[in-house]
């Protein structure tokens, strides 16, 4: 199973709802916050103030749509719905940064720290399964040529807006060309964010709770053992299945996630909104405009944000939520004090 990535199944916003429905409420029992009140703690004081420009100057829509984009294996010759080329990798990318995207972790947008200039828009690149086709480094410590963070590191170098920023979910073992300790260290000390996706890549629906929370835990434990003190706040669940009870992917003896993600097939919520659920965060697959399918791939999805007015604008200062008015009852009252209508 290891560096092979697993087919999973797309699954459309509506077919969510019910598991949505019962993550939050399985987070909200015990003395930690509930999810609402943890995204509230990302106050103001947490992110840097910038000069802001007039929401209406740049269309500012905070409370837009973001795309988190899937990937697994990139290699020369795709075998799975799931593989994408280098240059396939390379050309997308090189879009986003031409369409004014900025990457963020996971960590950064489920708690609302999208840091990103007026006028652009956030993205979050996500990478399961640790393949080294994501991770893999010289003699030297470079990343090697054709690896998912050397062409990051290349795109912005030719684009200096296009931050090399993502979130890579790992499984035990992770980057075995290079070596878990590393790899995830390389990450750490390059901004990147270490992320679980369970030890051995379980599907978590098959299991009871006591296996669900063990798989959880193991990924967890082998995380902060190749790299000691890591702070993971963020879990992919394998092959998008969520565990029941689905508190169960949450929280647990030794780990607690700010966002849980799913494979999906969708947009996500902005973080600002009422109907954003932390616990269930969908993800879109990459992929090109004629791959299998692709109504639901990175491709098409680009496409219905460019000409569509839902999509997430920022005003360029990560302290405010910047919004047209008329969205006012879509905001999260955790986030009201930061409100900015116009």
């Amino acid at each position: 199973m290891k560096g092979i990535p697993m087919r999973h199944p797309l699954v459309p916003l509506a077919a969510l709802a019910g598991a949505a429905a019962l993550l939050v409420c399985g987070c909200s029992k015990g003395p930690s916050p509930a999810a609402g009140e943890h995204r509230a703690a990302a106050s103001p004081a947490a992110v840097s103030p910038v000069a802001a420009k007039a929401p209406a100057a740049v269309g500012a829509n905070e409370l837009g749509q973001v795309p988190v984009l899937m990937y697994h294996q990139l290699t020369g010759k795709p075998a799975s719905v799931y593989d994408r080329t280098p240059a396939d990798f390379r050309s997308e990318l090189e879009r986003l940064a031409r369409e004014n995207y900025v990457p963020v972790t996971a960590r950064d947008f489920q708690t609302g720290r999208i840091d990103i200039p007026a006028g652009t828009h956030p993205v979050v690149l996500t990478f399961d399964d640790s393949t080294n086709s994501q991770v893999r480094l010289g003699p030297d410590g470079t990343p090697a040529r054709d690896t998912a963070v050397a062409i990051l590191t290349e795109t912005a170098k030719k684009y200096p807006s296009f931050k090399p920023a993502a979130t890579f979910f790992v499984n035990a073992d992770a980057f075995s060309a290079t070596g878990s300790h590393k790899a995830l260290t390389w990450l750490k000390e390059h901004g990147y964010e270490v992320a679980n996706h369970t030890d051995r890549h379980q599907n978590l629906r098959s299991l009871d709770e006591v296996g669900a929370r063990r798989a959880i835990s193991a990924g967890q434990q082998a995380i902060e053992k190749a790299a000691p003190g890591t702070q993971v706040t963020s879990l992919a669940l394998p092959f998008g299945a969520m565990p029941e009870p689905a508190g169960v992917a949450s929280r647990g003896a030794g780990y607690r996630y700010d966002g849980v993600y799913l494979v999906g097939a969708n947009p996500s919520l902005s973080p600002f909104a009422k109907a954003f659920t932390p616990g269930a965060i969908p993800r879109i697959r990459s992929a090109g405009p004629k791959d299998e399918d692709a109504e639901f791939g990175s491709s098409r999805w680009l496409d219905k944000l460019a000409a569509g007015k839902n999509r997430y604008v920022s005003d360029g200062d990560p302290n405010t939520v910047a919004f047209p008015s008329a969205l006012q009852n879509e905001l999260s009252p955790a986030f009201a004090k930061r409100a900015r209508p116009y």
